[in-house]
């Protein structure tokens, strides 16, 4: 590499460039990566150690300037493990991810280094701080919007999904995440990854890499008492084989006290020292990975090492960290280096695993799928009782059958949902093989009992471009719906299409009497009922066995939705035709009956907008009882609900896949029009919202208060307030 004899144009708005550090002109001749490589060739190479060194100060340099431009962000848990970053690029692999949002500054600097942002226009470090933590810029936290970035990152306890999809998906390739031990048990990294390796015990691709800092964000971690045994026993009680712990204590000549400390702080020669410990363990860390061997690597280092401060006061800045303030200016001085190491910094990341990771990441590209030719529908005769959940669940084997990399991921027991006939087709995923229960190491219905390892997986998958399911009790399905809505915001801004994230949620409240208020726990409706307006989160209602087939078919043609199948998992009968809901999936609702105005000229006629299928039972007995009295009444049965929004409601329009169709005034009026509207759903009101807001004739709304104890549906409908006569005294009471 020729001399550099001035800064390079991707340097401009570094405002602190420093001396060579001693070593340079004997180590940093040459890229240590050489040209036409992916990697460095041997991780004890004293220039390949030595270059690694300058790429993380790099890091720690452009992550506190970046933070520190906006006076804003989180620099120190970042940089307290920037050596092992640097080491996993320097050794070729670029498909990283992290548990921890709060990284996000120091991810954007390793994409501007490799010019995986100069995609998005940055292309200077001046544009790298002026755009961090901006609209349609470098957000505060990762996001797929990013190039280079595999995967959101926000709340604690989500990365490990998502690295263990991929891992799944591409068997060959290393996936590290990065973990803080600040949260590690937050919630359930640790379980989660033990289940999926007795799933999947041959799928060891996947690389935790702790951050032990000794802090969380605001105090000591829970864990900073750990000795490096106890630490090591943990991983290895949890079915770790390999644990790799590189300790910068144990590099330590500067006498720092406590058990955690700043490698930064060393003398020349042991930051060297230090450097090499982590490189080769990282290099040993990734080849017991990838040969088989389910392997952590741990780096022990003080939190916030290089910058502005230490330990949890690192974590984040404030409004007077700018990059006047002192503390500021004297941590970005202790990492400048010169315009000849940044050269040469860049060029080993340009060089790493054969380009930018904007262009070699798995994620940066489509997954191919496979054809799944035409779904083989069964279309029920009117009138005839099915359960819908089961007739879905002969499509889900079918998919799976033709899909081998589809999953279904269950933590209560699909039998209990009337989707039996996905086990038996697709077989539980099982250490002990026996066919009475449907178990097979080689299944692909995946049942950890932790809704967040459902959603987990099964959204982790859909991110990463294949195809899944999350099946579950409505009830439950709470606990797994953070990562679920990181997964659909960030599929509302991805840079490729990818299936879309589907789920089934059954058990409605309505079937669960003899359960109690346990079991009963339709608010979820209302958690997606705020998200329709996101733009592309699509809560259907199936209304009976062919609806719910319909609205599956239609789930699989979509990309970078969240669509929420909710049905029952009781026999009900058919109401309607597979074209009638196909129709519905685009006008976002259906009459099902409409007896017309009657002839009366003062006679009222009476709207029933009702979401379900369960609930439809006690409206037709309205229906019957109102008509017996002279009123005409309509009853529209709410597939889709975010359909029957304003287009101006929905911020479909900044989805990176739009979807702007939306019944027209018009087309709400034949429906929705009449005398008294009266919406009742067995759930949360809040999916009334789209026809409330665009009616406006006498309108109320009858949904679920809350669960008690019955012996039958109806009960408990009563105990809700949702019966024939109820319904029918409110409509007279509204029509006059």
């Amino acid at each position: 590499m020729a001399a550099v004899t001035q800064i390079p144009a991707f340097c401009e708005g570094i405002q602190h460039f420093g001396d060579a550090p001693p070593g340079f002109e004997t180590y940093g001749k040459a890229p240590a990566i050489a040209e036409g490589s992916k990697a460095i060739a041997n991780p004890t190479d004293p220039a390949a150690v030595y270059q690694t060194l300058l790429y993380a100060d790099a890091l720690r340099y452009l992550t506190l300037q970046v933070t520190a431009s906006k006076a804003s962000g989180h620099p120190g848990g970042f940089a307290s493990q920037t050596e092992a970053y640097a080491a996993l690029v320097m050794l070729g692999h670029k498909n990283i991810l992290t548990e921890v949002g709060h990284h996000a500054p120091g991810f954007y600097s390793a994409m501007f280094l490799d010019r995986s942002l100069e995609a998005m226009g940055i292309t200077t470090v001046q544009q790298l701080r002026d755009r961090f933590r901006e609209k349609h810029g470098l957000l505060g936290h990762l996001s797929g919007y990013i190039p280079g970035i595999l995967a959101p990152a926000g709340p604690l306890g989500q990365g490990q999904h998502f690295a263990m999809a991929a891992a799944l998906l591409h068997k060959g390739t290393l996936f590290p995440f990065t973990m803080g031990d600040g949260g590690m048990g937050e919630p359930y990294p640790m379980s989660s990854m033990a289940h999926f390796h007795t799933a999947f015990p041959s799928v060891t691709n996947f690389l935790p890499v702790l951050v032990w800092n000794g802090y969380s964000q605001e105090h000591h971690s829970m864990v900073s008492l750990h000795t490096n045994t106890s630490m090591t026993a943990y991983w290895q009680g949890n079915g770790f084989e390999e644990v790799v712990l590189v300790d910068a204590k144990d590099y330590d000549d500067q006498n720092q006290p406590g058990a955690y400390v700043d490698s930064t702080a060393f003398s020349p020669e042991q930051r060297l020292a230090f450097t090499q410990a982590v490189l080769t363990g990282v290099d040993k860390a990734a080849k017991s990975a990838l040969g088989g061997k389910l392997t952590v690597f741990i780096i022990k280092q003080l939190k916030g090492a290089g910058v502005h401060a230490r330990g949890a006061k690192s974590h984040n800045l404030y409004g007077h960290h700018t990059l006047d303030n002192a503390e500021i200016v004297a941590g970005l001085k202790s990492r400048s280096l010169p315009a000849a190491a940044w050269e040469l910094v860049r060029t080993n990341c340009e060089r790493s695993t054969g380009g930018s990771a904007s262009q070699v990441s798995v994620t940066e590209s489509v997954l191919p799928l496979v054809d799944l030719g035409e779904l083989p529908l069964e279309e029920y005769a009117i009138a005839e009782a099915k359960i819908s959940t089961t007739a879905m669940g002969r499509l889900v084997a079918y998919v799976g059958q033709k899909d081998a990399q589809y999953l279904v991921t269950n933590a209560d027991g699909n039998e209990a949902s009337g989707i039996a006939n996905i086990n038996q087709g697709l077989k539980i995923i099982h250490p002990t093989e026996d066919p009475l229960y449907n178990q097979s190491p080689k299944g692909q219905v995946y049942e950890p009992l932790s809704e967040d390892a459902c959603a987990g997986l099964a959204v982790g998958l859909a991110l990463m471009g294949s195809r899944s399911l999350w099946c579950s009790y409505e009830s439950f399905a709470i606990n797994g719906l953070p990562i679920w809505q990181t997964v659909t915001q960030a599929m509302a801004e991805l840079r490729r299409p990818t299936p879309s994230t589907i789920t089934l949620f059954t058990a409605g409240a309505l079937e669960q009497g003899r359960n109690g208020w346990t079991h009963q726990r339709p608010e979820i409706e209302a958690y997606f009922a705020a998200m329709m307006r996101n733009g592309n989160v699509f809560p259907l209602f199936p209304l009976d066995a062919n609806s719910i087939q319909a609205c599956y078919e239609w789930g699989l043609s979509t990309v970078n939705k969240g669509v929420v199948i909710t049905a029952s998992k009781s026999p009900l009968p058919i109401r309607t035709t597979l074209a009638q809901t196909r129709q519905a999936l685009q006008d976002g609702a259906i009459i099902l009956h409409n007896s017309g105005s009657p002839n009366s000229s003062d006679s009222k006629t009476i709207v029933f907008a009702v979401v379900g299928d369960m609930i439809l039972v006690p409206v037709f007995e309205a229906a019957k009882a109102l008509e017996a009295q002279g009123y005409g009444v309509r009853i529209v049965s709410v597939v889709s609900p975010r359909r029957l929004y304003r287009p101006s409601d929905v911020a479909w329009d900044t989805c990176s896949e739009p979807d702007g169709d939306f019944l027209d005034d018009a087309g709400f009026e034949a429906m929705f029009g009449g005398d008294a509207l009266i919406g009742v759903v067995g759930g949360a009101s809040g999916m009334l919202e789209p026809i409330m807001l665009r009616s406006a004739i006498k309108r109320d709304t009858i949904a679920w208060k809350r669960g008690e104890t019955t012996a039958s549906a109806g009960e408990l409908m009563a105990f809700n307030g949702i019966t024939a006569e109820k319904l029918v005294e409110r409509a007279i009471g509204l029509a006059g």
